[in-house]
């Protein structure tokens, strides 16, 4: 059975995984899947040099860790695999430069995984959905994709920002926490939301635009908080209660889901499926998946997520990927070892899907 350990560092998310994939069409075997995330003050994002320094603080105290947790030796090891894109550059040069020097001292070959095809390849393992429109919705990345003569095709994507990047920001807007991930925090106080304030609904197509929204959203939050003076406080008509932080919370993600179901509704329509795999970090919103639900099971069929492990960025999707393109004999020349910031979704070769 081929061993692969994969290298993933395209944001805030360091993550090294050990996988094995046994016979064809067996659920590969997850042998480590170890992250650890760089976590900035509330109301700041990440710098991409701080992130880097992070990446390259505690990149080898990962591979140590997943390689004992795997219990496997140098020698078990076939290829070894990295994000090669898309994602921050800094970050992502730290992981490269790390996978490199593995494959030097190693003498292992090297793969170059397109972040995306490893969020696909990983959530279609886990799942089991066989043939499904993809929304891959992360915090640099909104799309909607699906398969077809051997490469993901980009149906629809954001014109703009992505939708977690969307989130992301309002969270500096409101101060709220970073930790464990700004738009896991939104998820939670927009669960205590009841008013429905109306925001800008921007879908061109197949495609969708958020800086609009958050523009919006960022001028409400001004007129919100008892340090409002009341004439200028933010109130619901219908039942003169104050707006909250968390009826803004609410607001934005009813608005900027119900975008994204409307898009990848139309992508299935297009394709003929009615399977539907939400991947990424936004895919762990519950919420999300569940309008999501609503909408494939009026169309006949169901929607297909994984939970934190998978859907947050992780080595273990990097190392799937890899593994599965050196298995249809793929290797990175050590000339194209690099990374690239745009590596779109498209340009990737499936070989090993029919």
């Amino acid at each position: 059975m081929p061993i692969s350990i994969g290298l993933e560092g395209s944001a805030n998310k360091l993550g090294v995984g050990v996988i094995s994939h046994p016979a064809p069409g067996k659920t590969p075997i997850i042998l480590a899947n170890l992250r650890h995330t760089y976590v900035s003050p509330p109301g700041e994002g990440f710098l991409p040099k701080d992130t880097a320094k992070h990446h390259r603080s505690w990149v080898v105290r990962l591979v140590k860790q997943s390689m004992k947790q795997a219990k496997v030796k140098v020698s078990d090891i076939d290829c070894i695999c990295y994000t090669k894109g898309p994602g921050m550059g800094a970050p992502l040069q730290s992981v490269a430069v790390a996978a490199r020097t593995l494959s030097i001292l190693w003498d292992k070959p090297i793969v170059g995984v397109n972040h995306c095809v490893g969020h696909i390849e990983m959530g279609r393992a886990i799942t089991g959905a066989s043939n499904p429109v993809v929304l891959y919705v992360s915090g640099g990345n909104t799309q909607v994709i699906a398969y077809s003569s051997r490469r993901y095709r980009i149906f629809g994507e954001a014109l703009d920002i992505a939708v977690g990047n969307c989130l992301d920001r309002f969270a500096r807007t409101l101060n709220i926490p970073n930790d464990p991930a700004p738009g896991y925090n939104i998820e939670q106080l927009a669960k205590k939301g009841r008013v429905l304030v109306d925001l800008p609904y921007a879908v061109k197509g197949m495609d969708a635009s958020f800086s609009g929204i958050l523009a919006s959203a960022d001028v409400l939050a001004g007129q919100i908080g008892d340090d409002v003076p009341e004439g200028k406080r933010l109130r619901d008509e219908e039942t003169g209660k104050w707006v909250t932080k968390e009826d803004l919370c609410f607001s934005l993600q009813e608005t900027v889901f119900a975008m994204l179901v409307e898009i990848t509704e139309r992508a299935m329509a297009h394709v003929g499926s009615a399977q539907v795999l939400v991947v990424g970090g936004v895919g762990c919103n519950e919420r999300l998946q569940e309008m999501m639900g609503v909408m494939a099971r009026d169309r006949g069929g169901g929607v297909f997520a994984t939970d934190e492990r998978f859907c947050i960025d992780n080595g273990i999707m990097i190392a799937h990927a890899g593994l599965l393109a050196w298995e249809t004999g793929v290797r990175t020349e050590w000339e194209d070892t690099t990374c690239t910031q745009r590596y779109r979704t498209d340009e990737v070769y499936v070989g090993w899907r029919d």
